[in-house]
């Protein structure tokens, strides 16, 4: 069986990594090989800044994907939610910004409902 060309790539790249790391510079790699990912994190990413970047990805998704479908709106305020909580991580949260979060989570509230009442729906 040959190496793909993503895993030739990868075993590159970490020799790559290995040597900036000889030059003490901080670099943490993650990948999930099954799906040709690589994640490269340097001494500047902390925590909070990983969630932003997942955030993200995720806010992406709800943002591309058509409004009919059933789990969007769960998905796009549950990301809502979680860009503002991470943008004032260590800051406070403004009153309007908690009137948009209570928003949000009526939002999913009625999003769950409509999940739930199409489940009855489908079972009858």
């Amino acid at each position: 069986m040959t190496e793909s060309s993503f895993q030739t790539f990868f075993e590159e790249l970490k020799i790559l990594v290995e040597k900036f790391e000889k030059k003490q510079i901080q670099l943490k790699i993650e990948s999930d090989l099954d799906f040709d990912s690589v994640k490269i994190f340097g001494e500047k990413m902390d925590s909070v800044a990983r969630a932003k970047f997942g955030i993200d990805d995720a806010a992406e998704l709800a943002f591309t994907t058509a409004e009919h479908h059933p789990y969007w709106a769960v998905l796009y305020n549950c990301t809502e939610i979680a860009k503002t909580i991470l943008e004032k991580w260590n800051d406070e949260i403004t009153s309007e910004q908690l009137e948009e979060i209570k928003w949000n989570l009526k939002e999913i509230g009625n999003s769950i409902e409509n999940i739930e009442n199409k489940l009855k729906n489908n079972q009858r």
